[in-house]
């Protein structure tokens, strides 16, 4: 059973770190988009995009924690935390 929750920690820490890079990778390339000129719509699109995967992705996350809690047998598994500062927020 540990290497089960071991599982779920590592995957939780891997689903974090690609949540919270995925937003900052849509910034740099509207960034790139913003400098060369090329598409000032689309660069305007992909800041907002990336402002709303960062607040979906907190969502998610908080879900995921919660199923690991319970996956870990925790029943009170909604801490009340606020995730936010995940994401910078």
């Amino acid at each position: 059973m540990e290497s089960e929750d071991n599982t779920l920690d590592e995957l939780l820490g891997d689903i974090a770190g690609l949540i919270n890079q995925y937003p900052i990778a849509l910034e740099r390339h509207a960034a790139f988009i913003h400098a060369t000129g090329k598409d000032p719509e689309l660069a305007e699109k992909l800041v907002k995009a990336a402002d709303t995967m960062r607040d979906s992705g907190n969502l998610y996350l908080t879900w995921a924690k919660h199923y690991a809690a319970m996956a870990k047998g925790n029943t009170d598994a909604s801490s009340g935390e606020d995730e936010t500062d995940d994401f910078d927020i």
